[in-house]
């Protein structure tokens, strides 16, 4: 008797692509033609963004384009192979140390990005036998890191410190990362860090804090949530941050002991099967982070445009989370319902992204309000304006 056919993959991938656009949950990818500002052209039409990570504005600064010119026109553009062989370059050395000092930490490595940072840390951490136990509302690559290494996951209730506790203490004898953003990246809010760094202290496990939406925007020298949290390095032995966001450059890095990074250098895959990101980036990078802690008028702009916003919103009637960061969402509920406020708000010149799970749990499809430094009293008010003549359903009292 002849063996049923094989499945066919690629007949599989789109019948499940079909489904997700039947669901009105699938992602398309759209152009940007031209960026000025917080201002995005995309065909034909110039959008007012509030979707973007820029926090502190800083992408397009003038000082960082230079750097990464004359850097380039020095290096090139490749760096051309793996940091252990040849990629190594003094723009991604002075970086690292710039970070560490920045951090208050012994050292930084850099990854091409923050996924593979998080990926790398828990491959190197991790073994079969270990506990991972995560906020479950971490981002995905904190999650996939921890199933890639083959540890068992376990995943409290989001913030709840009680069940973190509770998957923490139930095997008292196995080596136990806790991971946790400092800043969640669709919700906006402040992981409790101070109580998680208490229970791993306690516990003794190792606490690991991917600190992307916290890192140059949060604390007084922008130092991120550890530093607004008043944590030290003993408290928290791990920080990933990224260089793509409140930098706006790319990439990211791990900050911590000497141990630590030595450690990622021989076993973090990601690490050493990569090509290093190009000098030239880091060298815009450098300046970024020189730009983001001198310039602290920055942050506290930053932080006058969310009074702004929350303030009116709250006028409006709006439900709001209870985020006070640059991350400022709208939770409608059904996804339709999101997309088509999205769409009016392009219609009225703003781009708003539209927030559907998976990314978010189902039954949560949200409005993702991202403000930054770049933008001006007015731009808030226009989107406030634009809010208002949507009527969104009010907060519940």
């Amino acid at each position: 008797m002849a063996a049923p056919p094989r499945p066919d993959l690629l007949e599989r991938l789109a019948a499940q692509t079909a489904e997700r656009e039947r669901a009105n949950l699938l992602r398309r990818v759209r152009t940007v033609d031209q960026a000025d500002g917080p201002w995005l052209d995309i065909s034909g039409k110039r959008l007012l963004s509030f979707c973007s990570n820029d926090y502190l504005g800083l992408a397009q600064h003038p000082q960082l384009i230079a750097a990464l010119r004359r850097a380039a026109s020095e290096c090139g553009v490749g760096s051309t192979s793996a940091h252990l062989i040849c990629g190594h370059r003094t723009e991604h050395a002075e970086l690292e140390e710039a970070l560490a000092a920045w951090t208050g930490r012994e050292r930084a490595v850099l990854f091409s990005t923050g996924y593979m940072a998080n990926l790398g840390v828990m491959q190197a951490l991790l073994a079969r036998g270990d506990v991972c136990v995560q906020d479950k509302l971490n981002h995905a690559c904190l999650i996939d890191g921890a199933r890639l290494s083959g540890a068992e996951l376990k995943r409290y209730p989001h913030a709840d410190v009680d069940a973190a506790t509770r998957q923490l203490t139930s095997n008292d004898s196995a080596a136990t990362v806790l991971a946790t953003d400092g800043v969640f990246s669709m919700d906006g809010d402040v992981a409790p860090l101070r109580e998680l760094a208490a229970l791993c202290t306690r516990e003794h496990a190792t606490l690991m804090v991917d600190d992307a939406h916290g890192f140059g925007v949060l604390g007084h020298s922008g130092g991120g949530s550890l530093e607004a949290s008043a944590l030290n390095p003993y408290e928290v032995p791990v920080l990933m941050a990224t260089l793509g966001k409140a930098l706006g450059c790319a990439g990211a890095f791990v900050a911590g002991s000497h141990a630590l990074i030595q450690g990622l250098m021989q076993f973090a895959r990601p690490y050493i099967y990569t090509t290093a990101m190009p000098p030239a980036l880091a060298a815009a990078a450098l300046v970024a982070t020189q730009l983001a802690q001198a310039e602290t008028w920055r942050r506290e702009k930053l932080n006058a445009l969310i009074a702004r916003f929350r303030a009116g919103a709250g006028q409006l009637g709006l439900t709001l989370s209870s985020s006070t960061t640059a991350i400022q969402p709208i939770v409608l509920g059904d996804a339709q319902a999101a997309l088509d406020a999205a769409n009016t708000l392009e219609w009225r010149g703003l781009l708003v992204t539209a927030i559907r799970p998976p990314t978010v749990p189902a039954g949560s499809a949200r409005l993702r309000i991202t403000l930054s430094a770049a933008h001006e009293d007015a731009h808030v008010d226009k989107l406030l304006d634009a809010l208002e003549a949507l009527r969104l359903p009010p907060a519940k009292s």
